[in-house]
């Protein structure tokens, strides 16, 4: 797989089979591994957070996740093959951890819904192990982070599916991974909404056109207002600085 150093940070150009592939060998090799993924909106929380940016480096894997990344990526000549959405890729990655009897905790979201999206994922993946979920609404600085931990590492787990939206879930990695004994961990943001069928995908036509933004917002106003309709034209302003910078410093 490809890594690729755009707008300041890793980005792994990738299909579905290859990270399928990637998970199966940091697994077999024991790990570590970690696996995020980037849109417009990481960008953005990068640019003003050096610890994220760092840990995008440090990630084995960042797949495409906006179409926007593919659209900044074009601009400098760099093809994604594939965009990588945890609305569509939670199904067959589901069924690609049943077929390995990977052992699997999901951490995030209010009350009970880690557990919804569970029983979503094994309608589609009924061999899928999950072996324990927990909301994410706890404190993650004192005894109870501590005690979550330890809930955690005595389900044994291979994989850590994390979705406290961003940079949550980010920064509870970065300062807990080498306490939890798993050999993979996996951001997945707002997506157990999706697994839970709690939040609809967007129509097929607005994917092709990179109109998914407009869908979520539509879908959750709220949460929308500040990421899209303030976040996206400030990626695209972002976007063509550096465009800009990097033809007119190399002339």
């Amino acid at each position: 797989m490809e890594q690729l150093d755009l707008l300041s940070i890793k980005i792994t150009s990738a299909t579905t089979a290859e990270i399928h592939e990637c998970i199966d060998t940091i697994i077999a090799e024991g790990g570590p591994g970690i696996i995020l993924s980037a849109n417009a909106h990481a960008v953005n929380l990068a640019r003003k957070r050096y610890w994220l940016t760092q840990l995008f480096r440090k990630a084995d894997v960042v797949h495409v996740d906006g179409g926007s990344i593919v659209l900044a990526a074009r601009l400098w000549g760099r093809r994604i093959p594939e965009r990588i959405t945890w609305a569509d890729w939670a199904w067959s990655l589901a069924n690609h951890l049943a077929a390995k009897k990977y052992r699997l905790f999901l951490i995030g979201g209010p009350q009970g819904l880690a557990a919804e999206a569970a029983k979503g994922l094994h309608k589609t993946a009924p061999d899928l192990r999950v072996v324990g979920t927990h909301h994410g609404y706890f404190n993650r600085q004192n005894h109870e982070n501590d005690r979550i931990i330890d809930a955690i590492n005595a389900t044994q787990p291979d994989i850590i599916w994390i979705g406290m939206g961003m940079p949550i879930q980010e920064q509870w990695l970065l300062c807990n991974y080498k306490r939890l004994n798993a050999k993979l961990f996996m951001i997945c943001g707002g997506a157990f909404k999706f697994m839970a069928g709690k939040l609809n995908r967007c129509p097929q036509w607005m994917r092709r056109c990179s109109l998914e933004w407009l869908w979520l917002l539509i879908e959750a106003p709220r949460r929308g207002m500040v990421r899209y309709l303030w976040g996206n034209p400030l990626f695209v302003v972002y976007v063509l600085r550096c465009y800009l910078g990097s033809k007119f410093g190399s002339s």
